[in-house]
């Protein structure tokens, strides 16, 4: 199985995607953030049936930038509580999966992770 890992999450709007779309590549925590388009989500919250805009994010990740990936994704989402999903990718280009992997591998974040 692959390192690679795609995180989905859902924001209520595309201008909060992108703020939090640019800081996971600025801090080498995702090697790259789909913008989605706005979609509709129906979901269950707090006993009533919901139904809200949404602008999903598709992020490429690997397992090991993932703890800290989540960490900042709490940190700067809106929602109370964030859909964070991750699925491991079962296959892929071999040369994309390591792009991924160089991408994420930032001794800084290493060294914050171990320690």
């Amino acid at each position: 199985m692959s390192e690679v890992l795609i995180v989905i999450t859902t924001l209520p709007d595309r201008a909060s995607g992108e703020r939090i779309a640019e800081a996971l590549v600025t801090e080498r925590v995702a090697a790259c953030v789909n913008i989605l388009a706005e979609c509709t989500s129906l979901y269950t919250w707090q006993g009533k049936i919901e139904r809200s805009s949404e602008v999903p994010l598709l992020i490429k990740t690997t397992r090991s930038a993932y703890p800290q990936l989540e960490h900042r994704l709490r940190e700067l989402h809106p929602y109370d509580l964030p859909e964070i999903i991750a699925l491991p990718v079962a296959a892929g280009l071999p040369d994309y999966l390591s792009w991924v992997r160089r991408e994420t591998n930032d001794p800084a974040l290493n060294e914050r992770l171990s320690g």
